[in-house]
């Protein structure tokens, strides 16, 4: 009942004309669904939750395809990406403006006067009356060589005038594969219910499918990655050097990648498996193209106010604490501690749980202002069950969609809630560890049990359990043992 509730929900909302904060409003109400069905899926018997959970990705997934892009437009340009390279061009040589692609213009992405002279706010200018639905037109693209090749590859397969519908179809390929592999790894560790934070989490359908970011073919990567790095280090550095090639943001995984390494050659593997693959895929597209190969990576930072700590909202949790000058130093020292903190005292066997303190502590510093940002994150709560971390994908929506009528005040407190979301649920688990240490019955040396009473100075310790009767030996032995010893004359 919660999942088709959940379902109803977001098919409404995205065939809805809401924006801004009543978008947001309803996308609260799916959150709420989703949360209660994760919960509830807890007493689903064991051998339910397995095809419960595929069930509802699937009718969860597909909301996503029910409407074109509602709330980002960067399909556009993965489809116009994809069409360039598709003509020999390299994407990285010429933005969309340029009048030298202007014969690879098609009405959908560049609509014709009429429509231009209508306006409509996914409509970039372009002079002279025409416009196109690529966002930033007059700069060169910034996704680096394996999401490039995505949108290559979506296009070849596409049948012509399938528009958005070819990305979105593959973005939800992607996230349901993405579930399966998250449901094969963790029946393998025991609970395959966690698989549903990613399968029926709201921001999958919204911002991976409908949205049709590359982020989710990162996040594909990234799993497999974290999850091959725990038997085979190099399998795992070129994993995640795709994922990284796929979208910038997987790099925060290093760390997690590198948790509980001892030696040189390990760290090695990893990270020399990773750099040679960014680079064996970066090689083409640096020896086709005339110009930059990072396009506007460098604008793109400026214009989002990462290198300039009064713009905008980023490092908003930060500038509460420190003057707006040390922001950025304050975040990258931040960032540095933990990155060190993971990698000496994380947890080989989970990379995951290393990678996921990274990655939220990350958005906590940085604040980002774009909700797709965070479907990593999504996956990486999905892998280690600690739900807490999901409010900062939500705070990231909020960001996104009610920031600009609300203002950076609405980034700032949402920020900061799902902080304290993410402390409170920490300092609960570290209770919860602590009182189930203390209850844990200790053993004695005759093979007993018993509690301690207290731990002050001068308590004894109470037999809780004792062996009822004790053999001569195991006498003799203990006698031994706890007996005072006299000491001899000489030595005193």
């Amino acid at each position: 009942m919660l999942l088709a509730a959940l379902t109803t929900t977001l098919l409404a909302l995205l065939r809805s004309d809401a924006t801004g904060v009543g978008f947001v409003a309803g996308y609260a109400v799916a959150w709420v669904l989703f949360a209660a069905a994760v919960v509830a899926v807890r007493r689903v018997p064991a051998r339910m939750v397995v095809p419960l959970v595929l069930a509802g990705a699937v009718a969860v997934t597909a909301t996503g395809l029910v409407a074109p892009p509602r709330t980002s437009t960067d399909a556009y340009r993965y489809a116009w990406d994809g069409r360039v390279q598709a003509a020999g061009v390299s994407p990285y040589d010429h933005a969309p403006a340029d009048p030298a692609l202007a014969g690879l213009r098609d009405p959908w992405l560049f609509p014709d006067r009429a429509t231009c002279a209508h306006g409509s706010h996914d409509l970039a200018a372009l002079g002279d009356g025409l416009c196109t639905r690529i966002n930033r037109p007059a700069v060169h693209t910034i996704y680096p060589p394996v999401a490039e090749g995505w949108f290559l590859l979506v296009h070849s397969l596409s049948p012509t005038g399938v528009r958005h519908k070819a990305l979105q179809t593959g973005a939800a390929v992607l996230s349901l594969s993405v579930t399966a592999l998250l449901v094969l790894v963790l029946r393998r560790r025991g609970d395959p219910r966690r698989a549903a934070w990613w399968a029926w989490c709201p921001a999958v359908p919204v911002e991976g499918v409908n949205n049709a970011h590359a982020d989710v073919l990162a996040v594909l990567f990234a799993v497999c990655a974290l999850v091959a790095v725990t038997r085979r280090r190099a399998a795992g550095g070129f994993l995640l050097g795709l994922a990284i090639t796929a979208k910038l943001l997987p790099a925060l995984l290093v760390s997690g990648a590198l948790s509980g390494v001892r030696r040189p050659r390990q760290a090695l593997a990893v990270l020399g498996a990773a750099a040679g693959t960014i680079a064996a895929l970066y090689l083409p597209y640096v020896l086709l193209s005339r110009g930059s190969v990072l396009g506007y990576l460098g604008g793109y930072a400026e214009e989002e106010g990462y290198d300039d700590a009064g713009a905008g909202s980023r490092y908003a949790l930060v500038r509460l604490v420190v003057p707006d000058v040390w922001a950025m130093p304050a975040v990258l020292l931040g960032l540095a501690v933990v990155s060190v903190l993971v990698v000496v005292r994380g947890d080989p066997e989970r990379p995951w749980r290393g990678a996921l303190v990274t990655t939220g502590t990350a958005f906590l510093l940085l604040t980002p202002g774009y909700s797709w940002y965070a479907l990593l994150l999504v996956a990486l709560v999905a892998l280690d069950g600690r739900g807490e971390w999901l409010g900062v994908a939500l705070a990231g929506a909020v960001a996104y969609l009610a920031g600009p009528e609300l203002g950076s005040g609405a980034a700032t407190a949402a920020y900061g809630t799902a902080a304290v979301a993410a402390y409170g649920g920490w300092w609960l688990r570290r209770r919860g560890r602590r009182e189930r240490a203390a209850r844990r019955p200790r053993r004695r040396p005759d093979g007993g049990e018993r509690a301690e009473v207290g731990r002050g100075r001068g308590q004894t310790r109470v037999s809780a359990a004792a062996p009822k009767e004790t053999s001569k030996r195991s006498h003799q032995m203990l006698t031994l043992v706890y007996a005072p010893r006299s000491v001899p004359a000489g030595r005193a």
